[in-house]
């Protein structure tokens, strides 16, 4: 009997094991977080140091290109597309080679003297109709990167190609929203991934439905084009790529990074921002001893009493620079005007009476640095008369005003006016909507720029906290801190929508000083020595630094608080602030020093204090076990410094 009826029972065991195997092969493919079936069965991955972060790569049945990224074992950009037009389909796998680093390099202009550059990667080799291109994924603790490199054809032969649209895709998971700014000067708003009234801005932050955090942005656009995010029209949960024009470049080439960040709390996108910068070839310039970071204030009168004026206060205020704004050439937009010569827009100083050298002279005298304002229009046709003129004269910077940013022609010259900055010992500061990606890292002489709603714009404390974790990840960010401006309540505001004045504290702007990260740091934005007090809190601006030894991010949400400490030699700086609500915080001071006591002197919003700024001094003795709390009215904020108390008296 049992040989009548094994054949019978083998082929039944065979069939289940057919149909089982079938099923979950079927659920695999079906499943939201699978990859499709790739064409060599062995889709590519390359995992970060720390085993968080992971990208997968797949070269799809239909030849098209794909990826996943997992934080913490959970997919936070589901499967998407690669690809860049023309080259979007009909892959084939050529290998793949393997790249990592692990070292560091010292950045004496940045939040981090030392910064640590750390990857695993994978060069993954192409081809497409006998076309080679690589993809070069980098795999960070701190975030994954790839970008498309197009080589020379294998015979040696370099082409053009054109590159109208970038491809790639992030698919999130449903119920995704996104801190949304329409351009580099707008205010933020959480929206869901649908019906965007506009293009984003970079970078792009992101919170899941589970409370992940995923930051969107790009690195080294130098010789490029600008890209925005935009949402797909047809596939729901899915943020797309929008360049500003096409691009037409001959091989070999690297598009700019692409470049993906997850945290469990927004926070962790700010300290983890050296990122940008490991993304830039490193410092092109071999003496950078003259490059002086350090804080700024304009002079608005162009004339030699004012511009005097104002060195006298740039002395008593430790403040390295003053700044001649527009007009001191004539009016700006104005082609006939001519910024080799000293004439004065009538608009600005009716007198004319400005003697830009013998101000030059002084401050030199004074040790003070001159930066003057200039027009994208004369720097345009003027830039390479301009440079070697300012050298001479013995100027220090240039601020580039009203910037064309997005094409490719503006984007390259730009660029490339810095690094003709560098030859010339000019420090830039570029204005407007201009956002960094990174470049000053290989030309530190580039020390900031605007691509921020700063206080030129009044904004509410809300913007202000929603800036840290989002346009602040990118890197430098020029925020024209004011302090005597007049203020507007709430209310006032609400009832005249226009009445211009600061929305916030007098110690929220202090905590700015802190929190604003711009090796050059315009100060007292709206004011004049004249209009300037002597209240004690100066004393605070008068000592913060503007670049840093250490940065730690203590802790803060988009849009409701913040709170970073900043170190220099052995002090330490602290700048809290809140939205436009009151705030109780509990703030642990353990990145103090072990076994080291600080005299913190807190600068804190006091009605009671009699000065036209009610700004209040609290001192106490601390140590890395204390917990401060701090009592932030509605806008308000704190700005601490930490003094080891075994130092020297300063």
């Amino acid at each position: 009997m049992n040989q009548t009826f094994r054949p019978a029972f083998i082929s039944r065991r065979f069939l289940l094991a057919v149909i089982f195997i079938f099923l979950i092969h079927s659920t695999v493919l079906l499943a939201g977080n699978a990859f499709a079936e790739t064409v060599d069965k062995t889709p590519f991955s390359v995992t970060s140091p720390n085993g968080k972060l992971t990208f997968r790569f797949e070269i799809r049945a239909d030849q098209t290109l794909g990826y996943a990224v997992s934080f913490q074992g959970k997919d936070v950009v589901l499967p998407s597309k690669l690809g860049i037009s023309g080259f979007d389909s009909g892959f084939t796998a050529a290998g793949t080679t393997d790249v990592s680093r692990d070292e560091t390099w010292k950045n004496p202009f940045g939040e981090r003297a030392v910064v640590r550059d750390c990857f695993h990667g994978k060069t993954i080799h192409l081809t497409r109709r006998g076309i080679p291109m690589d993809l070069e994924v980098r795999a960070y603790d701190e975030g994954i990167a790839f970008r498309y490199h197009f080589l020379e054809r294998p015979d040696g032969s370099g082409n053009d190609l054109i590159i109208r649209q970038d491809l790639t895709e992030y698919v999130f998971p449903e119920g995704t929203q996104a801190w949304f700014a329409a351009h580099a000067q707008g205010t933020y708003s959480l929206l869901p991934l649908e019906n965007w009234p506009a293009e984003a801005e970079r970078p792009l932050v992101l919170r899941e439905p589970d409370g992940t955090h995923v930051c969107l942005m790009e690195a080294q656009v130098v010789d490029y084009v600008r890209t925005k995010f935009t949402l797909h029209p047809e596939k729901p949960n899915t943020v797309t790529c929008r360049m500003y024009q096409d691009v037409q470049l001959t091989t070999p080439f690297c598009t700019p990074w692409h470049i993906i960040m997850a945290a469990e709390r927004s926070k962790e996108f700010l300290a983890n921002n050296d990122l940008i910068l490991n993304l830039n070839p490193p410092c092109a310039l071999g003496d950078t001893s003259w490059i002086r970071p350090g804080r700024i204030m304009r002079e608005t009168t162009l004339s030699t009493a004012g511009g005097k004026k104002l060195v006298d206060f740039a002395v008593e205020h430790n403040i390295q620079y003053i700044h001649f704004d527009a007009g001191w050439y004539g009016y700006e937009y104005s082609m006939a005007s001519d910024a080799s010569t000293v004439t004065v827009d009538p608009r600005r100083n009716p007198r004319g009476d400005l003697d830009l050298q013998e101000v030059l002279r002084y401050a030199k005298e004074k040790g003070i640095g001159v930066f003057v304002y200039v027009n994208q229009r004369a720097l345009h046709r003027q830039l390479d008369e301009l440079l070697p003129l300012y050298e001479k004269w013995g100027l220090k910077g240039i601020k580039f005003g009203f910037v064309h940013v997005g094409s490719f022609y503006w984007t390259s010259w730009m660029h490339d006016a810095i690094r003709k900055c560098a030859e010339h010992h000019l420090l830039v500061d570029v204005h407007d909507e201009y956002r960094p990606t990174g470049f000053s890292r290989t030309y530190p002489n580039f020390l900031t720029q605007e691509g921020i709603r700063g206080n030129e714009e009044m904004p509410s404390a809300t913007q202000n906290t929603h800036l840290p974790f989002t346009r602040f990840v990118a890197g430098p960010g020029d925020y024209t801190i004011c302090y005597y401006f007049p203020k507007v309540t709430p209310e006032e505001k609400k009832a005249d929508p226009k009445r211009r004045g600061l929305q916030t504290t007098s110690a929220h702007q202090l905590a700015l000083s802190v929190i604003c990260f711009s090796p050059l740091q315009f100060v007292y934005w709206y004011d004049r020595p004249e209009s300037c007090g002597n209240e004690p809190e100066l004393e605070f601006f008068d000592r913060v630094p503007t670049v840093w030894d250490d940065t730690k991010v203590l802790d803060g949400e988009i849009g409701e608080f913040t709170v970073i400490a900043r170190r220099k030699d052995s002090d330490w700086f602290l700048g809290a602030i809140t939205n436009d609500s009151a705030r109780e915080l509990k703030i642990p001071l353990d990145f103090l020093e072990e076994g080291r006591e600080y005299e913190a002197q807190i600068w804190f919003d006091d009605p009671n204090v009699p000065t036209k700024t009610h700004v209040g001094l609290r001192k106490m003795t601390v140590d890395s076990t204390t917990v401060l709390n701090a009592s932030l009215g509605p806008a308000g904020g704190q700005a601490i410094r930490f003094v080891p108390k075994d130092a020297e008296a300063r």
